[in-house]
């Protein structure tokens, strides 16, 4: 049993990584490490989310899509989301994903579904469109809502069409269209570029995927028409017109309008098939002329995608089956223990520098003593790294072989390294906590790096080396005195190395603005155990202000209360209300509620008609549970696994349980299946 703290730090690292990979993917086009380690790190957070949901963070790539638009580019919103994939990567969870398809759409798993089977082209990705057939504007991903400004640099792609073709399916094109797809370059393209940037002492790309970016992403069209760019059509965005049936006959019609549409792309009627295709595509990759990285899956008919929906920043009908990454071989020189604001002391493994498929590797999480022991990792060895589904990089096994005479298995340290407390193991949890508590520096310093995090309090210019820092000086020592740093310390601070007048003021007014804070960060702030971002935000949108929720979670029967929210277990709850219990937190809250100013939580969709709304379903529906969950959701609405005098609604289908027993005690209007669809037709409209 993983213990939730590292696995709530551990998801912030994983998401603090991915969105600095992505700023350099996306806005500088210069990768910092490759596809392979990339699609690792995303592999681990979204195993990890899918096991903890409340422990999410905000910055969370789940929750966003490809990166914020770079300066210098016009901005254009999507009229609908350029959404991102989930990727898989064995046979396994291929299988896995369509059996979620069946399910969510209350089909046996041998019920027949078509899918379309596409290579994953590497490149990057734009949407065009179009009014009456003629080339309005394009634009990059960007975050998925809102992407560059690319019009001019598309239309010197001489397959670009900018009129379209009448096509011997649908005659004219419709009146709107937003086609989807990939600009990539060319093998022989692309070492005909880097021929020419050597020449000329230019930059040299690194692989075609980024100079096909960088050609794509300049603000002189010019440059872009010199690079010799080529693109795939595959997806469909907003459209006004006769519905098509099915992305078949989409992609039939993109190339009777004039778009380049992969030939490769097959139907697929079972899994087998599908499987039989990934193989068939990673037998021609090195022969094909531009760079795939996997396959794409699609369901065919579009009213079941329709059905499906989506998930977060991607869609429940599609997935990319990715190709495997790599493994290295290197030496294990040391094995070091850090310690986290709760105390946990992580084993990492310090590595002899290796190149793992043109990514520098010198470090991996070695998760837990029990981990060490089970693969039996010693110092000195000589080990398999791996950077594909799990921690990347990640010890896969020691090669004992190559294990010296003298070697001796690690033991793992009695006391903290930090400040020489007792550790011990809680519990059935493999995790050695170090007991020093607020006595111990690393937790203190890491708590309060928490505190001013990016999805807490995100004080500006107060970065993990300036809290340490100013924790070394005395200065600061818990959250209280970040907001008296100017009454006591700013002529100290001017005195500092790196400190002038102007990043003092700009750190002063940094703090002053942070006095006014949402409930959601607050409460995220505050570090306590298991409640990560996205269960700070259930709690702040149940609760809405601050004094109901502290009310809750220090009253009679409080931990029953809080597992009414669902999406609250009993270990939440626990936490929550230990966490009020505590003296030195009620005296730290106090403080910090006479210097700040908490927002009340405010519901600002305007689209989402249920809203605010608690829905409890019981008994058996003819809608998979699922998709009818699905449903309330995707419009605003929450559902809840108990009822309470806060439940808007019961659905009730055959055989209701206590549930309906409960509503009926309470007055809650009671809704079977036929009243529940037609509520949500009726909030659509």
């Amino acid at each position: 049993m993983e213990n939730r703290e590292d696995i709530k730090k551990e998801l912030q690292e994983l998401a603090d990584k991915l969105e600095r990979y992505d700023r350099a993917y996306h806005q500088l086009d210069a990768p910092e490490v490759s596809d392979a380690e990339y699609d690792a790190l995303r592999r681990r957070a979204e195993q990890l989310e899918a096991l903890y949901p409340d422990l999410i963070p905000e910055n969370s790539l789940s929750k966003r899509v490809g990166f914020s638009v770079a300066q210098g580019f016009q901005k254009i919103t999507h009229a609908v989301p350029m959404l991102s994939l989930g990727d898989v990567f064995s046979d396994e969870e291929v299988v896995d994903f369509m059996d979620r398809v069946h399910k969510f759409l209350g089909l046996p798993n041998d019920a027949p579904i078509d899918i379309v089977a596409e290579p994953k082209i590497d490149g990057l990705g734009y949407s065009a469109v179009y009014r009456d057939g003629t080339f309005i504007h394009g634009a990059t991903r960007g975050d998925g809502t809102v992407g560059e400004d690319i019009t001019e640099n598309l239309k010197t792609i001489r397959e670009f069409p900018q009129k379209l073709d009448s096509d011997s399916l649908f005659n004219l094109p419709p009146k709107l269209l937003d086609v989807r797809g990939e600009v990539y370059m060319k093998k022989v393209d692309f070492l005909a570029l880097n021929a020419k940037q050597k020449e000329k002492g230019d930059k040299v790309f690194a692989n075609p995927r980024n100079a096909a970016a960088g050609s794509l992403r300049q603000l002189n069209p010019t440059i872009t028409a010199q690079r010799n760019l080529s693109l795939f059509a595959y997806a469909l965005g907003a459209y006004e017109g006769t519905p098509f049936k099915t992305h078949w006959d989409f992609l039939q019609a993109l190339k009777g309008w004039g778009f380049p549409v992969n030939p490769l792309i097959r139907i697929c009627h079972n899994v087998s098939e599908m499987l039989d295709f990934f193989r068939d595509i990673g037998q021609m990759r090195a022969d094909l002329p531009y760079d795939i990285d996997g396959v794409v899956y699609k369901v065919n008919d579009f009213s079941l995608q329709k059905r499906l929906g989506f998930i977060a920043r991607s869609p429940r009908w599609a997935i990319a089956h990715k190709f495997p990454a790599e493994q290295a071989f290197t030496r294990l020189n040391k094995i070091r223990i850090q310690v986290g604001r709760t105390g946990a002391m992580t084993p990492v493994a310090d590595l002899e520098p290796i190149n793992v498929g043109g990514v520098l590797v010198q470090h991996a999480t070695l998760h837990n003593a029990d981990e060490i022991v089970r693969k039996d990792i010693r110092e000195g060895d000589t080990v398999v790294i791996q950077r594909a589904g799990d921690v990347i990089p990640q010890v896969v096994r020691v090669v004992m072989e190559k294990r010296s005479a003298d070697s001796q298995p690690f033991e793992f340290p009695k006391i903290c390294p930090v400040c020489g407390a007792h550790a011990a193991r809680e519990g059935a949890d493999a995790i050695t906590f170090c007991t020093g508590g607020l006595t111990c520096p690393a937790q203190a310093q890491e708590r309060l790096k928490h505190f001013v995090s990016k999805d807490a309090f995100d004080i500006q210019g107060l970065g993990n080396k300036n809290i340490e820092e100013f924790f070394a000086l005395g200065w600061i020592k818990n959250p209280v005195d970040i907001f008296k740093l100017k009454e006591n310390h700013e002529l100290q601070l001017l005195s500092l190395d790196g400190w002038g007048q102007k990043s003092v003021i700009n750190l002063l007014d940094a703090i002053d603005k942070a006095k006014t804070i949402s409930l959601a960060r607050f409460i995220y702030a505050l570090g306590i155990p298991e409640i990560g971002e996205a269960t700070a935000k259930l709690l702040a949108e149940h609760f809405t202000s601050w004094q109901d929720f502290q009310a809750i979670s220090t009253g009679e029967n409080a931990i029953e209360k809080l597992t009414e929210i669902d999406g609250i277990g009993t270990s939440m709850a626990e936490d929550i209300h230990d966490f009020f219990a505590e003296e030195h937190n009620q005296k730290l809250l106090c403080e910090l509620l006479s210097i700040l100013t908490i927002q009340d939580f405010v519901f600002t969709n305007q689209n989402q008609p249920l809203k605010g709304k608690t829905f409890v379903f019981t008994g058996t529906i003819s809608m998979p549970r699922d998709e009818a969950k699905a449903r309330v959701q995707e419009l605003g609405g929450k559902v809840s696994s108990s009822v309470s005098t806060k439940t808007a609604y019961v659905v009730a289908g055959s055989d209701p349980g206590s549930k309906y027993e409960n509503a009926q005690k309470l007055n809650i209007p009671i809704l079977n299946e036929e009243n529940f669809k037609k509520l949500l037709d009726e909030v659509i409209k």
